[in-house]
């Protein structure tokens, strides 16, 4: 019975990933009515994303390696916060939105749990070769439907793999980078899509350089990608400087063709400040409602005048659910706690990637993971969607044992996996002839 089920959750987990990318866009779609609209049926996708959820909580128990046990620790802590958060939540609700609002949030929260499976280099395997199998393809069709500024979200795994193109070969180098001047191009308005495919380019050079850069140096970096958040958020509520307020520092606008709040192509300024009242609205809703350290539960959001006054006919509130910023919602849902949480997970998986692994490519990830920290000052909504389960499957990677003691050359192999089955086999062969010799190195010497 054990083999069975470890069989069925081992060929349905890579296949979630299909599933959450069209969830992702299925508020973005074109206006007058796509396919994706009569898709969009919210209680059928709360079942499809608990499905999902149980899935990866049963491939938990699996495909996770023992030794990963220690160093998942805080991200086992942040669960249990949020599941308490959840629960305290269920005795905060008042209305049919606070109910509605706390199982999509909840949803959300839970999605963590992904870093868990993501420890098993295998599984991580598969399911980036299943979206490249089959959603990418899929893209073709889903691109007439969806806004432009919506294709960053569903094709963001390949912002990920673009840390590996050094390992590829000139077909998929050309795939990644084609994928990525559709997205770059397609909206520049879209200002986190475009920095979220730059980022990983401008990482890619810690590996063309890495004969002169050191471990320390990187390290470095990693830890400078944590303080300037701290530094900046301090510098900003104390009227010192708002990194936010770029208008204020360039005498001209600066414009780009985007795409608006209706979904019509126009030009928008790119330095527009809309952040800064996110913050102020947040803080202070804390700050007179006392839950700065617990948090309000996903159930409800931050007094908001701004966008709050929008809701305010549903629910008689002035008060914004969830923000762009993904501090912002991890504060307002779970408070400074959980807020901690979230920060050592991002701190404690990056820094074993860059300082316990064997192969350039993790501490790139590691790296990544850094930026992704100082990002959710900015963006990384912490919804149910593929950019947030990327962001755990790369926290999942850099905790990972078996895929930090990789090699350079083993990581090729994993990576061209995830486009051609043959290399899955040749790994195969590797790890077994590994096995059999009892020896470290299996003695590739050439993979053109």
């Amino acid at each position: 019975m054990i083999n069975i089920n470890r069989q069925i959750i081992s060929h349905a987990l890579p296949f979630t990933i299909l599933l959450i990318a069209i969830i992702s866009i299925l508020s973005l779609s074109k206006p007058g009515g796509t396919i994706l609209d009569k898709l969009n049926i919210t209680v059928a996708w709360w079942m499809i994303a608990f499905i999902i959820l149980t899935i990866f909580l049963f491939s938990k128990y699996y495909f996770v390696d023992l030794r990963n046990k220690r160093n998942l620790r805080f991200v086992l802590i942040y669960l249990l916060w949020n599941i308490v958060c959840i629960i305290r939540g269920m005795f905060v609700a008042e209305i049919y939105w606070d109910w509605k609002g706390l199982i999509e949030n909840a949803m959300a929260l839970m999605l963590p749990i992904v870093a868990y499976s993501a420890t098993n280099k295998t599984l991580v395997q598969s399911t980036l070769s299943v979206y490249i199998s089959y959603a990418l393809p899929l893209f073709l069709i889903f691109a007439f439907m969806i806004r432009t500024e919506a294709f960053g979200f569903y094709l963001m795994p390949i912002s990920f793999l673009l840390l590996f193109l050094p390992a590829l070969t000139r077909a998929q180098k050309a795939l990644l980078l084609l994928v990525t001047v559709v997205v770059l191009t397609a909206d520049l308005g879209a200002r986190s899509n475009v920095l979220k495919f730059s980022i990983p380019l401008v990482i890619l050079l810690i590996y063309y350089f890495r004969k002169s850069i050191s471990v320390k140096m990187i390290e470095s970096i990693r830890i400078s990608l944590f303080a300037i958040p701290l530094i900046l958020f301090i510098l900003g509520i104390s009227g010192v400087f708002n990194i936010f307020k770029m208008s204020d520092y360039f005498k001209d606008e600066i414009t780009a063709i985007g795409t608006d709040e209706s979904g019509s192509r126009s030009e928008v300024d790119i330095t527009v400040d809309t952040r800064s009242f996110i913050y102020s609205e947040v803080l202070q809703s804390a700050i007179n409602n006392q839950y700065w350290l617990i948090g309000r539960t996903p159930a409800r959001g931050n007094d908001s005048f701004t966008f709050g006054a929008i809701d305010y006919e549903l629910t008689r509130r002035n008060e914004r659910l969830g923000n762009e910023v993904a501090v912002a919602n991890v504060f307002t849902w779970t408070g400074i706690i959980g807020l901690i949480l979230y920060m050592l997970i991002f701190y404690s998986a990056s820094w074993l990637a860059v300082n316990k692994s064997k192969n350039i490519y993790t501490r790139m990830i590691g790296i990544l993971i850094a930026f992704r920290w100082l990002y959710a000052w900015v963006e990384d909504i912490n919804n149910f969607s593929l950019n947030y389960f990327m962001i755990w499957l790369m926290i999942g990677l850099c905790i990972s044992f078996t895929f930090r003691q990789m090699t350079n050359i083993e990581c090729i192999i994993w990576v061209r996996g995830i486009f051609d089955r043959r290399y899955v086999h040749y790994q195969k062969h590797l790890n077994k002839k590994r096995k059999n010799e009892n020896k470290g190195n299996c003695g590739i010497d050439d993979l053109s």
